[in-house]
């Protein structure tokens, strides 16, 4: 009786584990698609013609950025040593075992987003700070994401 108690005390204990594990890789997920979501939504559909320009979105997606940005380092904090189910991108393990170059990775997409805020006042303009942005982001992307699918 005592084994059948340890070994489910045991089993609840891994499934708890596993299960924080996926919350924290599914916040991870979530920031990251928060932040797609107005890079390529508002701002991207700008640049690329597909939307007109509209200064009061533009704002307030660099806004959101600017916003979300600044959670990254909290959010990726912690290694949740896996990835989200189904998820198409995952962070990769260098992240922990180079996670000061990843911090410092950080600072110039926020300096970069915050240049734009305010800067951007026209097409012209916000390709300009897209590509800037873009460029930063990139230079994580390249080293510390994955393609899963």
């Amino acid at each position: 009786m005592k084994r059948l108690i340890l070994v489910g005390a045991a089993l609840l204990i891994g499934v708890s584990a596993v299960a924080a594990q996926q919350d924290v890789a599914e916040q991870q997920d979530k920031l990251m698609k928060t932040i797609a979501k107005s890079f390529y939504g508002p701002l991207g559909r700008t640049v690329r013609g597909q939307s007109a320009y509209d200064q009061a979105a533009i704002d307030a997606a660099l806004v959101q950025l600017e916003e979300s940005v600044g959670k990254i380092a909290t959010v990726f904090a912690t290694n949740p040593k896996e990835d989200v189910f189904g998820a198409e991108y995952g962070s990769s393990q260098k992240i922990w075992q180079n996670k000061a170059d990843f911090d410092a990775k950080i600072a110039p997409v926020a300096k970069a987003i915050a240049d734009a805020r305010g800067k951007v006042k026209d097409v012209d303009s916000l390709k300009a700070a897209y590509a800037a942005m873009n460029d930063r982001c990139g230079d994580c992307h390249e080293t510390y994401r994955v393609k899963l699918k």
